[in-house]
């Protein structure tokens, strides 16, 4: 498992946000910021769960996100979402999202 980004949702849609049809969400690349945040901003309708809209969550590249997500309270399945597939889970009262990247 290794770390990615810490993810923090955000008042307003910027600019620099591309925009994940699957999840109607709006994000920032965490790899460009100096402080590996991704800032997130959701549609209305998205299918989200609530934890993961009102706060911040970890996320780290693990080799299975479903073996990542065994026996975890799952917030979000597993999903593609074009160049890996993300899962999110409740674990010790923090949300974490796992990256499995694609070949």
């Amino acid at each position: 498992m290794k770390f990615l980004h810490i993810g923090m949702v955000v008042g307003e849609r910027r600019p620099d946000m591309v925009y994940v049809d699957a999840l109607k969400v709006w994000i920032t690349d965490a790899a460009k910021s100096p402080y590996a945040v991704e800032q997130l901003w959701f549609e209305p309708d998205s299918p989200m769960a609530g934890a993961i809209q009102r706060g911040p969550h970890v996320a780290f590249a693990v080799d299975s996100v479903d073996e990542a997500v065994a026996g975890k309270a799952v917030l979000l399945p597993k999903t593609d979402i074009g160049p890996a597939y993300i899962a999110f889970v409740w674990d010790g009262g923090i949300v974490v999202e796992f990256y499995q990247f694609k070949a």
